[in-house]
C-alpha cells in the first residue's frame, strides 16, 4: 500500500499558487465594518414580527390560551395556534429518512418538553409581538416530567448516531480482563450541553403565490430546501434560501428547525413578510443539544503495560418522541489497540427536545471518558501517560482492522510533547507548585476525528476577459470556508484570487452538501476542484483542435493551467491565454460542472481519520479549588492544509471548547418542572477571554493519498477531542483527585467524591 508521507515541520506546500497560503478572510472587512448581512438583518417591505410563546412545562397539554387578550393588544395582527394555522402537506411527525427529525409545528395541544412552541404571535413591532405572547397566559394539564439519565426506563437502542451499531465487539473482553495484571473500572458522567451559537436561529420569509424567498442561517441549504418543499407541498425550485453568513452553528443549523418553519407558516397565515428570531432562552429546547452521558469503562493491562481489554458502555438520553442517541462509546473504536474491545449503549427517553448533532457528536463525549480512563490505567501501571499511549496506540483501526495514518499520530505525540516540555513532568501527582503556591498539573489526551466526505456539485466558468467564476451553495459559519474554498477555486481554474468571482451561500447554486462532520472543505473543495478540472479540459479541447493555436495537437501530451494561460505539458514554450482561445472560438465564456463524493473503494480498504495530541497545564488554588488552564499545546495531523491561518483558528476554537467541556458547560435542569434553569449566557458558562490560556497549535504535515485527490481532512471538531481529557487529567496531576463528573466543579476538589 502507498506510504503516507510525513515531515517533521509542516511545510504547507503549495498545490498551486493559492492553496497552502495563510490568506486573511475574504469576508473579514465586511464583518469588521458591520456590512455582512445576516438573516435577521433583512427587512423586506411590509414585514411583520413573529414571537414564539413556549411551554413552561415539560409534559402534558395546553388546556387554555387567552388568544383574545393577545389579539386585542395594540399592534398584534394575528395569533397562530393549533386551531388556527395554515395546513401542511406532510405530517411533521413523519420520518422517511435518518436525517429527518420530528418537528413541533403546532400540530396539536400536546407538550413534549419545556420551551416547546405552543403559539406564535404576529405583530407590527417586535415589542407588540412579545407583549402579545405574554398575554396568552397559558394553562396546562400537567404530567410528571421525566428528566435525567435515571428519569425513565432503560432500553437498548437499535442504532446510535446515524445508523451506527449500538454494540460492537471483537475478542473476549472478560477473558482479557481476567488475564490482566492491572484493571481499571470507573464511571464518568457528562452534562447536557447546548450549542449556543452567537447568532440565534432566525428566519425572514416572503411568500409570492407559491414561490418562497427565505433568509435564514443554514448548514445544509439543499436539505432545508427539500424539507420545506415537502412540508408545504411546493417544488424545491420554488424555494430560494439565502444564507451567506452564519454566526455559528455547531450542528444546530444542520437541519431546518421547527421555529424557522413556524416563521414560514406565520408568513403564509398573514400573507405578508414575517421575521422570527429566537430569544436566547428559546434555544434551550427546540433546536437540539448534546445529551448527558454516564459511561462505564473497564480496562485491563498486562505486566508489559499493554492493554488486554477495553470495555466501554455508555448510557445516553433521547427525547420521548424521537431518536438521536449520542454514540459516546464509539470513541473506543479507533485509538488504542487491544485484543478484546467491546462498546455498547443503553438509552432512556426524557421530556426534553431531541438531542442532535453537536460539535464532535459522540467523539467529544466519549473521548473525555476514554482519555481519563487511559490516564488512570497508566497511573495504575506506574507509567508515564504519554509512554503508555505510545505503547498502546493502534497501528490499524482496532475494530475494522483497516490501516490508517498511525504514523501521523506518533508524530503528533513527539512534536506536541517536545514543544510542551513534557519530559519534565513528574510521574506522581501533586508534586508541582508555582511561585504563588498554586498546585500545577500537566495532563494530555489523544485527539481523533473521522475524515468524512459527502456529495456536492460546483459550476466553474472561464471568461474571455481572463477571469473566472466558481459557484457552489456552500456554507460559512465563521470557520473561513469562503476563504479556503475560494483558494481551491483559484488553483482549480489556474488563476489568482483576485481573478475569480466566488459565489456561495444561496440555494440557487449547485448543492454543496451539508457543512457538518468536519467534511465541508473536503466535500465542497473536491467539487470545486473537479469543476475547475472539467472546465480547463473543455478549454484545452478547444485549443488542441484549433490549427491556429500553439497548443494544436496537444491532446495526448496534455496541458497545464497557470496564470490564466494553458501551457503544453511537454513544451511550456508553447502557451496561450484563456481569452485568446475563447476569442478564436467565438465564445465569451465556457463552463463545466464537477461533483464530489467519497471513494467507496478506498473506504473499503482504509480507515480515514485525522489525529492529534493535546497537552494541558492547569493551576489550582489549594484552598479554594479554583482551576485555571494556563497552557494548551496541540499537535494535529489533518491532511493537506488549505489555509494555515483558518486551520489554526479552527483548532484553537476546538481546544477552547474542550476546555469548556471539562470545566464550564452544563445545563442545569429542574427535575420537577423539566425546565433548564440556566437558559442564558450569564448562567450557562462558556469560556470568555479571561479563561482562555496561552495556546499553540502545531500542524504536522501529512499527505494521505486515500481520503481524496486533494488530501483534505477536517479540522472543525478534532480540537475538542483530546483537549477535554487533557484538562481533566491535568487537574488530577495537580491535585491527586480524580474527578469523573464533568464539568469539574470547585466542590469536587474541596470535597472529592472519589480519588
Amino acid at each position: 500500500m502507498p506510504e503516507i508521507h510525513l515531515t517533521e515541520v509542516a511545510a504547507h506546500a503549495r498545490h498551486g499558487s493559492n492553496i497552502g497560503q495563510p490568506l486573511t478572510r475574504r469576508d473579514g472587512v465586511l464583518k469588521v465594518r458591520g456590512e455582512a448581512r445576516y438573516a435577521a438583518d433583512n427587512h423586506p417591505p411590509g414585514m411583520l414580527y413573529a414571537v414564539l410563546a413556549v411551554s413552561s412545562i415539560a409534559r402534558g397539554r395546553v388546556a387554555f390560551l387567552d388568544v383574545q387578550a393577545a389579539k386585542s393588544h395594540p399592534g398584534v395582527v394575528d395569533v397562530m395556534t393549533p386551531a388556527h394555522k395554515p395546513p401542511l402537506a406532510e405530517d411533521p411527525d413523519a420520518k422517511t429518512n435518518p436525517f429527518m427529525f420530528r418537528l413541533d409545528l403546532l400540530q396539536n395541544d400536546g407538550v413534549r418538553y419545556a420551551n416547546q412552541p405552543i403559539a406564535v404571535v404576529i405583530a407590527q413591532t417586535l415589542e407588540a409581538a412579545t407583549e402579545g405572547a405574554a398575554l396568552l397566559s397559558p394553562r396546562y394539564e400537567t404530567l410528571p416530567a421525566r428528566i435525567g439519565l435515571d428519569g425513565g426506563e432503560s432500553f437498548a437502542p437499535a442504532a446510535v448516531g446515524v445508523g451506527n451499531p449500538a454494540q460492537m465487539r471483537r475478542g473476549d473482553v472478560e477473558a482479557g480482563l481476567a488475564m490482566a495484571s492491572k484493571r481499571v473500572e470507573a464511571t464518568y458522567e457528562t452534562s447536557i450541553q447546548y450549542h449556543n451559537a452567537m447568532e440565534p436561529h432566525a428566519i425572514v420569509t416572503v411568500w409570492d403565490g407559491d414561490t418562497l424567498s427565505i433568509d435564514t442561517p443554514s448548514q445544509g441549504l439543499a436539505m432545508a430546501q427539500g424539507r420545506i418543499a415537502g412540508l408545504f407541498g411546493i417544488a424545491p425550485d420554488k424555494i430560494h434560501i439565502r444564507s451567506p453568513f452564519l454566526g455559528g452553528g455547531f450542528g444546530s443549523k444542520g437541519f431546518i428547525a421547527g421555529p424557522q418553519l413556524l416563521g414560514i407558516m406565520a408568513a403564509k397565515l398573514v400573507g405578508r413578510p414575517v421575521k422570527l428570531v429566537l430569544r436566547r432562552e428559546h434555544m434551550y429546547g427546540p433546536v437540539g443539544h448534546r445529551s448527558a452521558s454516564r459511561q462505564r469503562l473497564r480496562l485491563g493491562v498486562d505486566g508489559e503495560g499493554l492493554l488486554t481489554a477495553i470495555d466501554h458502555h455508555a448510557k445516553v438520553a433521547s427525547s420521548s418522541f424521537d431518536d438521536f442517541f449520542e454514540p459516546a462509546a464509539d470513541a473506543s473504536h479507533t485509538l488504542y489497540a487491544s485484543p478484546a474491545i467491546s462498546t455498547s449503549h443503553e438509552a432512556v427517553r426524557t421530556d426534553t427536545g431531541t438531542p442532535l448533532f453537536m460539535r464532535a457528536p459522540g467523539e467529544a463525549t466519549g473521548s473525555i471518558a476514554l482519555e481519563s480512563a487511559i490516564d488512570e490505567a497508566a497511573s495504575a501501571c506506574g507509567m508515564d501517560p504519554l509512554a503508555f499511549r505510545i505503547k498502546n496506540y493502534a497501528e490499524v483501526e482496532p475494530i475494522s482492522g483497516k490501516p490508517f495514518s498511525s504514523k501521523a499520530l506518533r508524530e503528533c505525540y513527539a512534536q506536541g510533547a517536545a514543544r510542551f516540555g513534557w519530559s519534565k513532568r513528574p510521574l506522581k501527582p501533586k508534586q508541582m507548585r508555582d511561585e504563588n503556591g498554586f498546585l500545577v498539573g500537566w495532563g494530555m489526551g489523544t485527539a481523533t476525528f473521522p475524515a468524512l466526505m459527502f456529495q456536492a456539485e460546483a459550476r466553474a466558468v472561464l471568461r474571455g476577459d481572463g477571469s473566472g467564476v466558481m459557484e457552489i451553495g456552500a456554507h460559512d459559519m465563521g470557520q473561513g470556508a469562503w476563504t479556503a474554498l475560494a483558494q481551491i477555486a483559484a488553483d482549480g481554474l489556474g488563476l489568482e484570487q483576485d481573478q475569480v468571482e466566488f459565489r456561495s451561500g444561496s440555494s440557487d447554486l449547485p448543492d454543496a452538501g451539508i457543512a457538518g462532520g468536519s467534511a465541508h472543505t473536503a466535500t465542497a473543495g473536491m467539487a470545486i476542484h473537479n469543476a475547475g478540472t472539467a472546465v480547463i479540459a473543455r478549454l484545452a479541447e478547444l485549443a488542441a483542435g484549433d490549427e491556429r493555436s500553439p497548443l494544436f495537437g496537444s491532446g495526448n501530451a496534455g496541458v497545464v493551467a497557470r496564470g490564466g494561460r494553458l501551457f503544453r505539458r511537454d513544451d511550456e514554450g508553447r502557451s496561450e491565454s484563456y481569452g485568446e482561445i475563447l476569442g478564436r472560438a467565438g465564445l465569451n465564456e465556457i463552463d463545466a460542472r464537477g461533483k464530489s463524493a467519497a471513494d467507496p473503494a478506498a473506504q473499503s480498504v482504509y480507515a480515514m481519520h485525522a489525529h492529534g495530541a493535546v497537552f494541558a497545564e492547569v493551576k489550582v488554588d489549594p484552598e479554594l479549588g479554583q482551576i485555571r488552564v494556563t497552557r494548551l499545546v496541540g499537535a494535529f495531523a489533518a491532511g493537506r492544509v488549505i489555509n494555515p491561518r483558518m486551520v489554526r483558528s479552527q483548532i484553537f476554537g476546538g481546544m477552547i471548547w474542550g476546555m469548556s467541556f471539562a470545566l464550564h458547560e452544563e445545563a442545569v435542569m429542574d427535575r420537577r418542572s423539566g425546565r433548564t434553569l440556566n437558559a442564558n449566557l450569564a448562567d450557562y458558562h462558556v469560556p470568555v477571554n479571561a479563561d482562555v490560556p496561552d495556546m499553540e497549535a502545531l500542524m504536522v504535515d501529512e499527505h494521505d493519498p486515500h481520503v481524496n485527490a486533494l488530501g483534505i481532512k477536517g479540522v472543525g471538531e478534532i480540537g475538542i477531542t483530546g483537549s477535554a481529557g487533557a484538562v481533566a487529567n491535568a487537574v488530577w496531576h495537580a491535585t491527586g483527585i480524580r474527578v469523573r463528573r464533568f464539568p469539574i466543579r470547585l466542590d469536587d476538589l474541596l470535597t472529592p467524591v472519589s480519588n
